[in-house]
């Protein structure tokens, strides 16, 4: 299931968004598989889930259920109950293989109101020249050095049309798109920010505004982005299908 995080909803947790899912899928009346043990759990799995404060318009999780249903209409249940801002795009039975293996890499948009193109663009040519450009994380277990330039598999400066009457008072808008592969530690946004403050200097002088595009695998013959739940859509048109009921997700 590909869903998105919007507006005001990009600022809530990941443990709020997945009681409100908890929550819109027995509303929804989908027979939800439910974990062995004393204390049992809704097969819900998330996969990939984008940070806190920042928006997406592909955010994955799969549902585990104990008998057939229709996706369509499991979007469209699913996406009625769940609060504005949280919606629901695209629903697949599941196929064979992992959801997980298949998001490799992700596509960012990330605005930054009232920031200088020159300087921008001065700072992008810098961190792509580079070699190696390590920043400095706080994480659960404490600060965490890490190179932000080896994930980055592209990233492009262009100017944006604002979009509302409080982005025009703010001046113009400077926006990066990144392409960025999923790796260990997870090289975010925020750390090729830091990067470019690294190595030229440049700040944004008001945070930034994240979007994420997509998520998927890595087309190795074009470069570009593929829909992971492609695979899905395929098996269910004709190839070999997993047991039938097993998941609704993708």
């Amino acid at each position: 299931m590909r869903y998105a995080k919007r507006g005001r909803l990009r600022f809530t947790s990941h443990r709020d968004i997945s009681r409100a899912v908890e929550r819109a899928v027995r509303r929804a009346g989908i027979p939800v598989a439910y974990s062995a043990g004393f204390s049992p759990h809704p097969k819900i799995s998330y996969a990939g889930a984008a940070p806190t404060g920042v928006a997406s318009e592909a955010e994955y999780l799969e549902i585990g259920v104990t008998a057939p249903c229709d996706p369509e209409q499991v979007r469209s249940d699913l996406d009625g109950s769940l609060p504005p801002g949280l919606d629901v795009l695209d629903v697949v039975e599941a196929g064979p293989g992992g959801l997980a293996d298949r998001l490799e890499v992700s596509d960012w948009e990330v605005r930054l109101p009232g920031a200088d193109r020159e300087l921008a663009e001065v700072a992008v040519e810098k961190f792509l020249a580079a070699g190696t450009v390590e920043v400095e994380r706080l994480t659960k277990k404490g600060p965490r050095r890490f190179d932000a330039r080896g994930a980055v598999l592209g990233l492009t400066v262009s100017e944006g049309t604002e979009r509302t009457a409080a982005q025009v008072q703010r001046g113009p808008c400077v926006i990066l798109r990144m392409v960025v592969r999923h790796m260990t530690p997870a090289v975010r946004p925020d750390d090729v920010l830091t990067g470019l403050r690294l190595v030229a200097d440049f700040a944004p002088p008001v945070p930034p505004e994240v979007t994420r595009l997509a998520q998927g695998p890595l087309d190795a013959s074009t470069g570009a982005l593929a829909d992971p739940l492609d695979l899905d859509r395929d098996t269910t048109r004709g190839g070999e299908a997993g047991p039938a009921g097993e998941h609704v997700g993708g």
